[in-house]
């Protein structure tokens, strides 16, 4: 803890950045920047920086210009929310006639209009599941897993775990096929919430998992649910029984602590041991406060909920939803309708990824150059003139909104304000054509599962793109130097370093790890993002690099690429493999030092005739023979779809320390070959969009 006199001082560094108050009569805006207190540009500030600690160390903490004095921790209209049972209360008593979940899937699977429950139904609701579950005995505390896709049950399961301090744990297929067993065994989980399509996957391991005392199928027909034998304890039964149990035999609710876990989110791990990320109440609320004093929603936005629920992403827009009184429609399960959802819904807020942002920009540009000349010339004409006035600050004419960009904005329904990205960065490009199109505000976010999403968020009006915005007003952010990458705070023009971050809204640790959950909070409380960052001109945050080998898809799939080396070093052509990717790109890419001896005797069998090595290495048939020779080695290996290289470049000679491509004890040096094989990747991805336009999705 700081003494007095240290924690004084901190605070007159603060009152630095800001100007003296005006007289109490004046009713204009208190809080402004003081151009003199920051070594950076103030003409517009974002962020304002503060030294760490105040005797010793560089001024190199930024935090939100909006609260530089104290970090957000709760809403400021409402600082009695203190929990998500708080907010739900608080929803519930405020908006308990409107419309809050909605669903166009019918009991018997057709699809129609969107109906909806409102606020107080679900309230209804919640009480009577989580009464449900303490009727078959789960306690305060206990662990429940939810087994399915977003749809209304998720949320009023989730809702029902606050209310009775359950703790809730999301269960998803897509981190390996053994990943829901490891989780539920790992978690102690107690009961499982499922569809009938993941009740099978259920069955054939929770005897082997003695904590599970209960299985409740959403969706589920009692009649045709497995019947178990009487031997076991285990229990299965239909959403639909378990809320008319709940309802005859209604408990008190036991509301958490701000202290108290919400959830556990578990997340790829470097060995492909999935890790449980500890989220509190606190947590959630302290993200979703900050970014409601950046952005504020209302009673009357729709949200559209297609994003995974199991991700935080979408678990914090649904705390948003709540404390606003929105409406959230649940798209009908299948992304390739996604579309028509969007038509039949026309939500106002549009939260999404790089991914599917990167789609309707292809298929935008697609549709204009296959429109004919005029057409073209019309839309180039209204895209630059709009863009040119959003740039400077105008209101471009109305008149290109009618000519051109409202039959654009009706593909996501025609009634979109707000619309968001995460999860990987998005290109400028993209950022500033959504703009253009669809009107309204388009921010860039960026954020962890371990900082319970929003770390920073773009500042609506700042017409800057290619960067994340400044810090929410809920943490503070450091950037800490990476010598061994060359990346320090004495960079010029721009200082950079390892992403740092610190605040309320950074989780407790990994659920039973003590070893990773140090290898990532220090003893000062700095989460270690293992992102790197670069400070722009009026202190925005903008991501450049990943510290750590372990990256991150354009589609938010995490990859260790040491993993899928380690599996293609099998391959009878492979001596030594880099494996590649990014965040801007869908698919890896992989560069193999071949195996000479190998490779001459498949040509030698093959009748190829070649000069040299080299020449052998850049044969079409041999790159296709050796790719699927990989692959073949991959699918023995079971390795998850996106892990499996989608090109590859043959190098005659191997990676060593002379060429400066291996570490002393064999590693491959990333960033060195990323930089000595930059040609061969680009020509890769290249090929790959030729022959698939959607490869960079």
């Amino acid at each position: 803890m700081e003494s007095s006199t240290a924690a004084q001082r901190r605070i007159q560094a603060i009152n630095d950045h800001l100007l003296r108050p005006p007289p109490a009569d004046d009713h204009s805006l208190l809080l402004q920047s003081n151009p003199t207190a920051s070594s950076l540009p103030q003409s517009q500030q974002y962020s304002v920086v503060l030294p760490e600690r105040l005797n010793t160390g560089k001024w190199n903490v930024h935090r939100s210009a909006r609260s530089p004095r104290d970090l957000v921790a709760r809403f400021k209209d409402h600082p009695e929310i203190q929990t998500l049972h708080d907010n739900f209360v608080h929803a519930a008593e405020v908006y308990g006639d409107y419309k809050y979940l909605g669903t166009r899937v019918r009991d018997d699977g057709t699809v129609g209009e969107y109906t909806w429950m409102t606020f107080g139904e679900a309230a209804t609701a919640r009480e009577a599941i989580g009464s449900g579950l303490r009727y078959h005995g789960i306690k305060q505390g206990a662990c429940v897993g939810l087994y399915f896709i977003n749809r209304p049950e998720w949320v009023i399961v989730d809702n029902a775990c606050s209310a009775y301090s359950f703790v809730s744990v999301p269960l998803y297929d897509t981190l390996g096929p053994d990943a829901v067993k490891y989780i539920v065994s790992h978690a102690d989980v107690q009961a499982i919430f499922c569809v009938p399509q993941t009740l099978n996957s259920i069955l054939s391991f929770v005897s082997e998992i003695p904590t599970v005392k209960l299985i409740v199928v959403v969706g589920g027909v009692e009649k045709y649910l497995p019947a178990l034998p009487s031997t076991t304890e285990l229990k299965v039964l239909s959403y639909a029984k378990l809320l008319g149990e709940g309802r005859s035999n209604l408990q008190p609710f036991s509301p958490p602590k701000p202290d108290d876990v919400a959830t556990i989110c578990y997340t790829s791990g470097t060995t492909g041991t999935p890790k449980g990320a500890v989220l509190t109440h606190a947590n959630f609320i302290a993200s979703a406060a900050g970014f409601s004093t950046i952005h504020k929603f209302s009673s009357s936005d729709i949200h559209i909920s297609y994003l995974p629920l199991a991700h935080i992403y979408e678990r914090v827009n649904q705390v948003l939803c709540v404390y606003y009184g929105c409406g959230v429609g649940f798209y009908q399960g299948d992304n390739l309708k996604l579309v028509d959802d969007l038509a039949v819904l026309r939500p106002t807020i549009f939260l999404s990824v790089p991914r599917l942002y990167n789609r309707i920009y292809d298929g935008i540009i697609n549709a204009v150059n296959s429109s004919g000349f005029l057409k073209e010339r019309l839309f180039k004409a209204a895209l630059n003139s709009k863009k040119s006035a959003i740039m400077s600050g105008r209101n471009p004419s109305p008149m290109w909104d009618r000519l051109v960009f409202n039959k654009i904005k009706a593909k996501l329904g025609g009634r979109v304000r707000f619309m968001g990205s995460g999860a990987s960065p998005l290109s400028a490009d993209v950022l500033d054509f959504l703009r253009v199109c669809f009107g309204g505000t388009v921010l860039e976010g960026y954020g962890l599962t371990e900082t319970t999403s929003i770390s920073c968020l773009m500042d609506d009006g700042d017409t800057l793109s290619g960067h994340v915005g400044s810090p929410n007003p809920a943490c503070e952010i450091k950037l800490v130097d990476v010598p061994e990458m060359n990346y320090t705070s004495d960079d010029q023009p721009h200082p950079r370093g390892e992403i740092c971050i610190r605040g309320p809204t950074i989780f407790r640790g990994y659920y039973k790890d003590e070893v990773q959950t140090r290898e990532v909070i220090d003893d000062d409380g700095w989460l270690h993002t293992g992102d790197i960052g670069l400070w722009l001109p009026g202190g925005r945050l903008k991501i450049i690099d990943r510290k750590k080998n372990i990256f991150k898809l354009a589609q938010g799939e995490y990859i260790a690429p040491e993993k899928i080396e380690n599996v293609y070093a099998k391959s009878r052509f492979v001596a030594q493999c880099f494996i590649y990717g990014d965040s801007f790109n869908s698919s890896l890419v992989a560069v193999v030092a071949v195996d000479p001896d190998v490779l001459r005797a498949w040509a030698a069998s093959m009748g190829i005739k070649y000069d040299d090595l080299g020449e052998l290495c850049n044969d079409p048939r041999t790159r296709a023979a050796v790719l699927a020779d990989m692959d073949t080695t991959g699918r023995e290996a079971q390795l998850r779809g996106f892990e499996f290289a989608k090109a590859v470049t043959l190098v005659p000679e191997p990676f060593t320390m002379e060429n400066d491509l291996l570490t002393p004890t064999f590693k491959i040096k990333r960033p060195q070959a990323k930089t000595y094989f930059s040609k061969a990747i680009s020509n890769m991805y290249a090929e790959l969009a030729t022959s698939n336009p959607t490869s960079k999705l």
